[in-house]
Order: structure tokens, then sequence, then C-alpha cells
């Protein structure tokens, strides 16, 4: 796909059970230029309507008729043929529960209602960022020569991170499901760059890091830390832990771009 795709030419599939609420949405989508819109007004449809067309972004409410955005999010990731698809969930929900599993499956930006033009060209633009892939232009290496370790409980974020960062040009990754298998790989291999969840069992992202950073021939690597927490004592913490950066989920490839870039170069 071209790197200078517009939002003219973005597809969109809308998922949203209020007739009004779709009106609307679409009437924002299209003042932000974009035009070629399908509808869906339940996770039925819009699973049927994804065999037929596949579009650069699915755009879905909170609650449907027949489940939530979190629902749909998981048939989507879960099916070979659509795990990849680019997501975004507009909703008024402010419950932290409610929208972790979704951030750990990669929706890509989180709209909340109400939202007005500017919130909505910002959300794309983070979506868009992820659909355009192009190389991650660093001063020192290649990135097909990057080699990342991915440490993270949640397959579904290991996926989408991995994503994310194959839309750079990364391409040799190995995975880790919690601090005690990253170290037992970190042990046995050389990488370039460790990207780790914050809360995992057995041994959490602070725990990896801190051993990482207590051993000679490992605290040189570079780490970035994934984390939905906003708690300030806990990202103090995280970041007294000697992480080079923190990036929130959803796992935003503009912010992810920047931050590589920086810790990197």
């Amino acid at each position: 796909m071209s790197n200078q795709m517009f939002t003219q030419d973005l597809s969109v599939l809308l998922i949203e059970p209020s007739d009004v609420q779709r009106k609307l949405i679409s009437r924002s989508l299209s003042e932000a230029g974009i035009n070629n819109i399908e509808n869906a007004e339940n996770i039925s449809k819009a699973m049927h309507s994804l065999t037929s067309f596949t579009p650069d972004l699915v755009i879905s409410s909170m609650y449907l008729s027949d489940g939530t955005a979190d629902d749909l999010l998981q048939l989507i990731r879960n099916n070979p043929d659509t795990e990849n698809q680019a997501f975004m969930l507009i909703s008024s929900e402010r419950n932290k529960s409610y929208l972790e599993s979704l951030r750990q499956s990669g929706v890509l930006a989180i709209l909340p209602k109400p939202f007005n033009s500017q919130d909505l060209t910002r959300a794309i633009k983070a979506t868009t960022s992820y659909i355009n892939s192009s190389d991650i232009d660093l001063e020192f290496f290649d990135p097909k020569d990057l080699k990342v370790l991915v440490v993270d409980d949640s397959r579904l974020s290991r996926k989408h991170i991995l994503r994310t960062m194959q839309s750079m040009g990364i391409e040799n990754f190995n995975e880790a499901e919690n601090g005690k298998e990253a170290i037992l790989l970190l042990e046995d291999n050389k990488f370039d760059l460790v990207v780790t969840d914050y809360n995992m069992p057995e041994m959490d992202g602070r725990e990896l890091t801190e051993l990482i950073r207590m051993s000679p021939e490992l605290a040189h690597i570079p780490i970035l830390m994934v984390s939905s927490e906003s708690n300030e004592s806990h990202l103090s913490n995280i970041a007294q832990a000697g992480v080079d950066a923190i990036c929130d989920k959803p796992f935003d490839p503009t912010t992810v771009r920047e931050l590589l870039s920086s810790i990197l170069n």
C-alpha cells in the first residue's frame, strides 16, 4: 500500500447499532475526507461483511446487540483472514477493565464520545500510521537486522506488537510470555531491543528490567516498556527500574516509531 495514502483513500467498515449515531459518525468521517464507508449494526453483520469487503479500518462502538467490541475484535484477531485488520473503538466507556482487553488485542485508537472533528482526525492519523507501512529510519541499524525480544503474557498483544514493528521493516523477533521466559532467551541469544509489557505473571516487566540492568552482559540492551498503567507512582517505579522509554497501550505506531528512533539512535 502506498506510503502516501490520504484519508480520502481509506475504506471503513463502521459498526454502530444506532441509526442516528451511524449517521452522525458517517458525517464526521465524510468531513474528515473519508467517503468509502460500509455499515453494519452488529457483530454478525460485521463478520459477514468482512468475508467480501476488506476495509482499511474497522470502526466499532463498544456495545452491540449481539456482544461487545471486545467480542468482535477477538473474532477478527482469531481469524487468519482478518487477524491483521486495523481496528478503532468509538465509545463513551471509561471503565479501565472494560477497555483493557481491547488494548491487549491491538485496538489502534480509542476515541471517546463525545468527540469533535479534531479528535476524529487525530485518531484516524494514529490508525493510518499503522496502515501506511514504511521502514523506520535508524542511524546505526538496518531495521531488517534488528533482533527484538517481545515479552507479553497476552498472545494477541504480542501479535499486535509484532505487526506494528513489522510495518516499520523490523523482521527478527523472539517471543516470551513473561520475564522468566525472557531471561532464558536473553541468556542464549543476542538482542538489540527488548519490548516488554509491565503486568505479567511469574516475573513482571519491572523485575525483568531490573535483572537486565544488573547483568553486565545484558545491561546495554535498550528496553521499551509497554503499559496501560496511568498511576503516576507506578510509572515512576517503572522509569526508575531502568527502562529507556515507556509506551502507552494502544501501541500507537507513530509514538513507537518516535520512541524507537530516539532510543536506538
